[in-house]
């Protein structure tokens, strides 16, 4: 469950990450600036927690790994004419 709760959050850190860019490259935006670093720093300290409580548990089942198979499909689904190019 950890490695999903941080998986869900590594797309909010690559938005503030990419909007971040934006604000200091394209238009000095200082509060912009501000706000995405926060927004970031939070996004980071939860992704650390989310992975941290998830390592603490122990799998119960591995019905609940395989779980995790439908979205590491769709993944590899996107990232497969990079990997065989």
């Amino acid at each position: 469950m950890g490695v999903v709760a941080a998986s869900a959050l590594v797309y909010p850190l690559l938005v503030c990450a990419v909007e971040l860019v934006f604000a200091q490259l394209l238009a000095v935006d200082v509060r912009a600036t501000v706000l995405w670093l926060l927004l970031g720093v939070l996004c980071s300290i939860a992704l650390v927690a989310a992975v941290r409580w998830g390592a603490e548990r122990p799998v119960r089942s591995p019905w609940l790994l395989l779980g995790l198979a439908p979205p590491a499909v769709y993944e590899l689904w996107l990232v497969w004419p990079a990997l065989t190019a």
